[in-house]
C-alpha cells in the first residue's frame, strides 16, 4: 500500500457529487515547493493534485473554498494521457482518507483554525470554588 500526505492549498471551491448512490466531493490542490537551482537562483516548483473525497460526513464541503490550506492523506493514483497537440502528460490523482482543515487566506466565512471533522467532544463537568476569602473553615482542622 502507498500513502500520500499533502499540504497545499485549493485552487477552487469543492463539488460534492453523488456517483452510484455515493457521495464524493472533489477538489483540487497545489503543494508549491522552493527550491534552488545549480546556479543558486530561487526556483518555485507547483504540483497539482486532483483529490476524491469519497465519505457521507459532507458537512466539511462548506469550508473547502478556494485558498483554504489543507492536509489531506490517501492513497495516489497517477494517470497518463496525451494532450491535443500530442504530446505526453500525467496527472497525481488522490483517494483521500482523511482531510484536515489548516486556515484559510480570507477568514470571512471560513472554519475555526482547529477545526476537525471527524473529532466528537464530550462535556467537560463544571465546579465551581469559593475563593480563599471566603472560606469559612477553620484553617487547623486539615485532613492530614
Amino acid at each position: 500500500m502507498i500513502k500520500l500526505q499533502v499540504i497545499g492549498n485549493l485552487g477552487k471551491d469543492a463539488i460534492v457529487n453523488t456517483v452510484n448512490g455515493k457521495n464524493v466531493i472533489n477538489f483540487n490542490m497545489a503543494h508549491t515547493e522552493r527550491f534552488k537551482d545549480a546556479q543558486g537562483n530561487q526556483k518555485d516548483r507547483t504540483i497539482w493534485v486532483e483529490c476524491a473525497y469519497w465519505t457521507d460526513r459532507t458537512a466539511i464541503a462548506p469550508y473547502l473554498k478556494k485558498g483554504t490550506q489543507v492536509f489531506v492523506e490517501g492513497n495516489p493514483d497517477v494517470r497518463s494521457y496525451t494532450t491535443q497537440d500530442g504530446r505526453q502528460g500525467a496527472s497525481l490523482t488522490l483517494r483521500i482518507q482523511n482531510v484536515q482543515l489548516l486556515g484559510s487566506r480570507n477568514t470571512e466565512g471560513a472554519a475555526p483554525q482547529n477545526y476537525t471533522p471527524n473529532t466528537t467532544t464530550a462535556a467537560q463537568p463544571t465546579t465551581t470554588t469559593a475563593p480563599a476569602n471566603e472560606i469559612n473553615e477553620p484553617l487547623d482542622d486539615l485532613p492530614f
